[in-house]
């Protein structure tokens, strides 16, 4: 985690694509990467990629996605497709054991094994971790982010 955290560390914006299950996953990803590195980052659903954030996609903005062995799995090969040819990094968070996404992705987080009812559990923990590392690299606070109330209320 921490060597594709270095990687990421010095962009102003990124990209999370989840599908089925997994796409609150992408939009906790992005939020925890927005609440401790302050890097401008977003959820979206994978299938929608077409319909407005391929326009965004080149060199300066990396794409995480999140593809674990689920009924979903072979639909995303053509986002991380299409990310790559227009000069997006793309990190995926796959099975371990997955011998395709290493071939298309550029990192690769991996997660164990998993019912695919389940693979949000472990799929998100990576994200947080990723989350971090940029932060710490970055030389911030992740104990105490600002501007992040510990708890929300509503009136």
């Amino acid at each position: 985690v921490e060597e594709v955290a270095w990687a990421l560390k010095d962009f102003s914006h990124c990209l999370y694509l989840g599908r089925g299950i997994n796409m609150p996953t992408a939009y906790e990803g992005a939020l925890k990467l927005k609440e401790i590195s302050y890097i401008h980052a977003e959820g979206y659903p994978a299938g929608e990629m077409k319909h407005g954030p391929i326009a965004l996609i080149d060199e300066n903005m990396p794409i995480v996605v999140i593809a674990p062995r689920d009924p979903w799995y072979e639909k995303m090969f053509s986002q991380i497709e299409q990310a790559k040819a227009r000069g997006g990094i793309v990190v995926a968070v796959a099975t371990e054991g997955d011998d395709v996404i290493p071939t298309i992705a550029d990192h690769v987080l991996w997660v164990p094994p998993t019912p695919w009812m389940l693979s949000p559990v472990t799929t998100v923990i990576p994200l947080q971790i990723l989350a971090y590392h940029i932060a710490a690299l970055r030389g911030l606070d992740v104990d105490q982010p600002r501007n992040l109330a510990k708890s929300v209320t509503v009136e």
